[in-house]
């Protein structure tokens, strides 16, 4: 059992938790993940570690409430345990050697590119960091971006905090301003990442992507983690969760990678839907 050290919520349906995992907190770094189950009836999830302590052997998670899982772990609250967490799962991002690199992140996607864009902060490179979101009462993690950013840009759908627009506005601006990168990382929906891979093709600009689809055991032997990466002129599978997160996003087949992540779709919103029936009846 593990016990959630400290909780707070960055929005209406984004939570951050800080869970009490020792051996994790040692090893884990930018770019894994865990995977947890709240309780002994429930399905394993993979959840991105968002950052660690390990002195106080803890490891911070953020989650978006979106299905049924997610809903019950939100309802948790400080001091209470879960049932199982592992990891750190995956490899870690690669960010040596790295002098001048573009973070972007969109929506809870910012969860995953704010200890990456740390990171490179600590490691001494500068950090230009683009974040999106749909509007400003969903905005997380500003502060954070902050602090690692020579340069941070934020976006917004609907106009109503800083910038109106997508991420990919400001790349381009820079892009065709003459602005060059070592890297873009880029973390969030696929179709944002889909698209900020075809801004910077033109530039040659080499561009990260971190895969989060569906997963199961971990391992790759679930196989529902599975991608198609178009190498050479030659197509190979690859698995999220032992070869990734990270990929190549000139690469990654985003077309069926997209219509892979909505075959779920249903079935994880009647999930959701009964799990608030039955949290519902419990209340009353």
């Amino acid at each position: 059992m593990y016990r959630i050290a400290k909780k707070k919520s960055l929005n209406a349906n984004v939570i951050e938790m800080h869970i009490t995992a020792p051996l994790v907190a040692r090893k884990a770094k930018p770019g894994q993940f865990i995977i947890l189950r709240v309780d002994e009836d429930g399905e394993r999830i993979p959840l991105t570690v968002a950052g660690t302590d390990a002195e106080c052997g803890t490891v911070k998670i953020i989650f978006q409430i979106a299905g049924a899982t997610t809903k019950s772990l939100s309802l948790k609250q400080e001091g209470e345990y879960i049932q199982d967490f592992v990891g750190p799962l995956g490899i870690a991002s690669e960010l040596e050697d790295l002098k001048k690199v573009c973070v972007i992140g969109g929506g809870v996607g910012c969860a995953i590119a704010m200890p990456i864009a740390e990171a490179l902060h600590n490691m001494g490179a500068e950090v230009t960091s683009i974040i999106g979101f749909r509007s400003k009462d969903i905005v997380i993690l500003e502060d954070e971006f902050r602090s690692f950013s020579d340069k941070l840009v934020i976006m917004t759908d609907d106009g109503s905090y800083e910038r109106k627009g997508n991420v990919t506005e400001p790349l381009k601006e820079m892009l065709s301003n003459g602005e060059s990168f070592d890297m873009i990382i880029t973390i969030g929906p696929l179709i944002m990442m889909n698209f900020v891979t075809e801004t910077a093709r033109p530039y040659g600009i080499p561009v990260t992507v971190s895969m989060n689809p569906i997963m199961i055991d971990g391992t790759g032997m679930c196989g529902g983690c599975r991608l198609t990466l178009n190498i050479d002129g030659k197509k190979v599978t690859k698995f999220a969760c032992v070869d990734g997160p990270d990929f190549n996003g000139y690469e990654v087949d985003f077309d069926e990678a997209m219509s892979r992540s909505r075959m779920y779709n249903d079935f994880e919103r009647h999930s959701y839907e009964d799990t608030c029936n039955l949290l519902n009846k419990e209340v009353n």
